[in-house]
């Protein structure tokens, strides 16, 4: 009896720590038996230290591991186990072999879908209805893209450098350098140029509006004897219009006999009088008129006549007479009517013709 116990806890020790090992190596394996995993299979260029195990993300997230790597002649074929069942990937998919951090790390293989989101009702990758034109399915191929690392970028700058010692870039590049500078200092000196310039052009400008504002009146006044000139211009289209009429003509030939003809007579009129105030005769007639008439308005207003000779003889002092009595003189032999004494006028001589 005691036997028998010892034995069946001999014998279920042993079936746990199977049942245990082969737990652990599934795990290890990342072999589950309760879910439905699906594969996928990538093929690289260059697996860029991916190994078995290595994560496989979506978005930044876990979804599954790498099972196996396989090296071929031509490309590095790695299967991939995908842990989530209900994982949709639309299509066109790309698979890029990435470091875990900005430092470094472990290598993992990272999906990347660029097709449209699909509906909640699609098909799982899992499913026999699963569209693998649209979406990636079980047992899918896709194309792996290898990431840049820093092996890579330090075997392509060596590529660049030989390529450069090759083509002799160096000196040209210095040489490419001097020429910047210079062309830096030639630009700099155009700038300084150009302020100056740009100052002087200010000034000018200036000077061009004080010159523009002195210049309006100068319009105005050029314009107003403009117009002044197109209306005299006018006025000499009509003056030369109304000279070219026959009519005006005419009339402007009648206007110029008549004026001679009336210069004429003017001209004989005036040689007539001429010939009477050169008469002697004519002129003692003239100033006998004078001189009766003077008599005239004595008699008939000899107050005011009084008045006015007394006045005017105590204004004007009196002259002492050189003339003999009896003279030719026309106050000569007579009295005014201040002297008391009144001398018959002469009677009016007949002018001859």
């Amino acid at each position: 009896m005691r036997r028998s116990v010892r034995e069946a806890l001999v014998g279920f020790t042993l079936l746990g720590a199977v049942i245990g090992g082969l737990s652990l190596w599934f795990w290890l394996r990342g072999v589950s038996l309760g879910r439905s995993n699906w594969t996928l299979t990538v093929r690289f260029a260059d697996a860029g230290g991916l190994a078995d195990r290595s994560a496989v993300v979506f978005r930044g997230v876990q979804v599954g591991n790498v099972r196996r790597i396989s090296p071929t002649s031509s490309a590095v074929v790695a299967e991939l186990e995908i842990t989530d069942p209900s994982l949709q990937l639309a299509r066109p998919v790309v698979a890029q072999v990435q470091s875990a951090s900005l430092l470094g790390g472990d290598a993992q293989v990272a999906l990347i879908s660029s097709g449209p989101p699909l509906p909640a009702s699609a098909p799982r990758p899992g499913d026999k209805v699963c569209n693998n034109t649209r979406m990636v399915c079980n047992g899918s191929s896709l194309e792996g893209v290898s990431s840049a690392s820093l092996s890579s970028v330090t075997e392509l700058m060596q590529s660049l450098l030989l390529e450069a010692e090759k083509q002799n870039l160096v000196p040209e590049i210095a040489s490419t350098t001097k020429s910047f500078d210079a062309t830096s200092k030639e630009a700099t000196r155009f700038l300084k140029e150009s302020q100056k310039i740009a100052v002087q052009l200010d000034v000018l400008i200036r000077q061009l509006n004080v010159v523009a504002g002195k210049a309006d009146p100068m319009l105005a006044s050029l314009t107003t004897a403009s117009a002044d000139a197109a209306a005299a211009s006018r006025h000499v289209r009509n003056l030369t219009a109304a000279l070219d009429n026959p009519r005006t003509l005419a009339e402007l030939k009648a206007t110029v006999s008549n004026a001679e003809r009336l210069t004429a007579r003017i001209d004989a009129v005036g040689g007539d009088v001429s010939k009477l105030t050169g008469d002697p005769r004519f002129m003692d007639g003239v100033r006998s008129l004078a001189i009766g008439l003077g008599q005239l308005f004595d008699e008939l207003y000899p107050a005011q006549t009084g008045l006015a000779k007394d006045k005017a003889a105590k204004d004007k002092p009196e002259k002492v007479s050189t003339e003999k009595p009896g003279s030719g003189s026309i106050g000569g032999g007579r009295q005014g009517a201040a002297g008391g004494t009144r001398l018959p006028a002469e009677a009016p001589r007949r002018l001859d013709p």
